[in-house]
Formats: structure tokens, sequence, C-alpha cells
């Protein structure tokens, strides 16, 4: 499986921002939302991540911003934020774009995403927020967190299985430490997921460079269900640019 890379657009007050472990950097503001999407597509990009941090945070919205970055670009948009009921989930999906990702309301309420997922089938990816901890008995647990905070909402071995059992399409899977951080992608997390779903995963948070871009694509080529990455904050740092991370993997699988 080759990897797709979706680069992000984080929207705040309708303005490009950047994240930290799920708190917006305030001084770091990147200018217009279509601008910085327009140019992820010129630079080769096939999709686009884009988020209403003020939708997902409950604090307003950019609605009309993101409909008008989905309609502009020629591009797939994978559009997440603030999508907590079926209102707001029928107005991500008017916006024209190609899936939606659901995250707290949806681990909240399995019996919803159970539903929504029957209806819409691959126009719904399921966010997995994981905060990994040592517990009680000395083991390790995967606990799912609320998006931008720490609170719990449950087991990740046990909402997967459920997911997967209603038929959810592909999960967006974050280790909540790593976001924002540059620290790598925890390639550990996302082997574990993979061997106990078979649904697609795209990994979010901690790339840092174009090994951590070789690393994720090699493992995906080499069978595992991974098929994409959303990377921000080193392509907004300057770590390296989208066409230099398209070189890269464009070799990864390829016959010698």
């Amino acid at each position: 499986m080759s990897l797709v890379l979706l680069p992000a657009v984080d929207v705040a007050d309708g303005q490009s921002v950047r994240l930290t472990q799920g708190v917006v950097d305030v001084d770091l503001e990147y200018g217009s939302p279509i601008e910085t999407a327009l140019a992820f597509q010129a630079a080769g990009a096939e999709w686009v991540h884009l988020v209403d941090l003020d939708a997902a945070f409950g604090r307003g919205s950019n609605g009309e911003v993101l409909a008008d970055v989905v309609g502009t670009l020629d591009v797939k948009v994978q559009l997440a934020g603030g999508i907590r009921d079926d209102e707001s989930l029928r107005r991500a999906l008017a916006t024209g774009c190609e899936r939606v990702v659901l995250s707290t309301a949806a681990l909240k309420d399995l019996a919803w995403s159970a539903q929504v997922v029957a209806v819409h089938g691959e126009r719904i990816a399921i966010g997995l927020d994981v905060r990994i901890v040592d517990a009680a008995d000395g083991t390790v647990a995967h606990r799912l967190v609320a998006r931008g905070s720490t609170d719990d909402v449950g087991d990740l071995w046990e909402t997967v299985a459920a997911l997967d059992s209603a038929g959810c399409a592909r999960y967006v899977l974050t280790d909540v430490s790593r976001d924002g951080m540059l620290g790598g992608p925890n390639l550990d997390l996302l082997r574990a997921v993979a061997n106990v779903s078979a649904a697609p995963l795209v990994a979010s948070g901690g790339v840092a460079s174009l090994d951590d871009l070789v690393a994720l694509a090699e493992f995906a080529a080499a069978g595992a269900s991974l098929e994409g990455a959303i990377i921000g904050k080193a392509l907004y740092e300057g770590r390296f640019t989208l066409e230099e991370a398209l070189r890269v993997l464009s070799g990864v699988g390829s016959p010698p």
C-alpha cells in the first residue's frame, strides 16, 4: 500500500494556525486558509486535511470559510472539527468534502457512530486520540481522550472492536503525546492497531522529517493497513517541503 500525504490546514478565527498537543499557538498564524490549501494543491497534494478548530473546541465556527476552501480546491478534502450530531454532520458533508472525521462525539456515542457509518460508509472516518498510560496493575493502558483535552472517553481496544463490528471504513490515529511535538510518529501504536483491525489507518501527529515519512511508507509498503499520514507542523516550520516529501516517497516500495 502506498502512503498518501494529507497536509493539514487548521483554522481558528478564520486564519490558518498551528497546534501543539491540541493547543493553538496564538503567535503562529499562517494567513488565509484558502491560500494555504491552494499552495499545498499546487505542490502536488492529492488530499488536504482541513480542521475547524473553533468548532472542535466549542467556541464558534469557521463553517463558511471551510466550505469556501472545499469549493475552491480541485483535490480531495478530509474535513474535521466540531461534528457532534446529525445537523453538524449534514453541514460538513454538504460542503462536498470527500470525507469527514468524527471524534469525541462518535466515541462517546458508539450507537450514533454505527448509524452514521451504516448510512455514509466511506465518507466517514473515526478519529482515535490515544493517551498511553501506566495502569494500576503495572500494565500499559491505551485510553481514548476527547480532542484537545485529557477527558477519558474509553478504552482503545474495546472501542475499535465495537467500531469494526459496525463496519467503520477507516481510523485517523493520533498518539496525543506526540501531536505537534515533532518527535516522530508512534509506529508501535500504528502496528498494534493494524494487528487488531483491518480498517485502513491514517497516521496523525509527530512527523518531523523525511526519514519519518519513509518509515511510515515502508510500513505501508510491507502490507500494513496504513494508507495515509497527516503532516502539519514540519511543513510549516520548513523541516521539508511537500514537494520534497512526495519526491522521496515516490521511490519507496519501487523495484530497485
